[in-house]
């Protein structure tokens, strides 16, 4: 396995579970076990379904699909603990900021910066379908990627140590895999649907997930390889999902809800420094 990319220097230029082991930052937004039942999603906010669109079926292997997460000692080992203690330079700067204003799944920040992304104000009451694909696309990340944390267990890179993070050390990171990034899955793939619905947005919707899951390596709660791994899983799902006619439904709908958001106006306001 060669070593990635230098690991800070993409992270230097600039200053996306969750799984069903990964409990996010904040009360709010963070998911239960993959069996549990979510309570439906407040006016504001978006939570993992109830069932998602591959729920109960032999979807994606991941096991399969993903290596094990890099051995300790190994060159990638290596790299990953490089970008955590460079990156902790980024501390109180605004792309620590957008890092901590990504921590929470489920709020308003992550409508303010799509909508940013889009030209459109994104939400439950301008995309209903949008944030409904959302939200059962969070289920099936959480089911797709829970079988690679359990079976790994991979310390996060703040265990060890007292550097800073961009979020609270909470005690459920001392016991929670690294290994996918949930974040870094449930953002790519959410982009990746943005790009298709808004094609001509396709760049500022990918660059969003791409800083999605890139804060979480600025906050320090997981590895470059990690937030690789999740970005990995959500191509495969978003693959795996276009045979599913529900999905194809819901997908064309959202395209049209979206234009006609984006038709309405206004832009979007206070997006200087999302995707900082």
């Amino acid at each position: 396995m060669t070593v990635r990319r230098a690991a800070f220097t993409g992270l230097a230029v600039l200053a996306g579970l969750a799984t069903a082991a990964c409990a996010m930052n904040g009360d709010a937004g963070r998911p239960a076990r993959a069996g549990a039942t979510a309570v439906a999603p407040p006016s504001d906010k978006i939570s993992i379904a109830d069932k998602g669109y591959l729920s109960g079926q032999a979807a994606i292997d991941s096991l399969s699909l993903l290596p094990p997460p890099p051995a300790a000692g190994s060159p990638v080992a290596v790299a990953d603990r490089a970008v955590f203690d460079a990156t902790r330079a980024l501390e109180g700067g605004p792309r620590w900021r957008q890092a901590a204003r990504d921590a929470d799944l489920s709020g308003p920040e992550v409508f303010k910066a799509t909508s940013c992304a889009v030209g459109a104000t994104v939400g439950p009451a301008t995309t209903p379908t949008l944030t409904r694909i959302w939200a059962k696309m969070f289920r099936d990340s959480v089911e797709i990627s829970a079988p690679v944390k359990d079976r790994y267990k991979r310390p996060r890179p703040l265990i060890g140590n007292d550097k800073p993070i961009c979020t609270a050390r909470e005690k459920w990171l001392e016991t929670n895999g690294s290994y996918p990034s949930g974040h870094s899955m449930i953002g790519w793939s959410w982009a990746l649907v943005l790009a298709e619905i808004a094609p001509d947005r396709a760049d500022a919707a990918l660059k969003r997930g791409r800083d999605f899951g890139d804060s979480r390596m600025v906050c320090g709660v997981h590895f470059q390889s990690d937030v690789e791994a999740g970005r990995d899983l959500a191509a495969a799902m978003m693959a795996r999902l276009h045979a599913e006619p529900a999905f194809q439904a819901d997908l064309a709908a959202a395209r049209k809800e979206l234009a006609a958001a984006r038709a309405r106006g206004p832009a979007p306001q206070g997006c200087g420094e999302q995707g900082a």
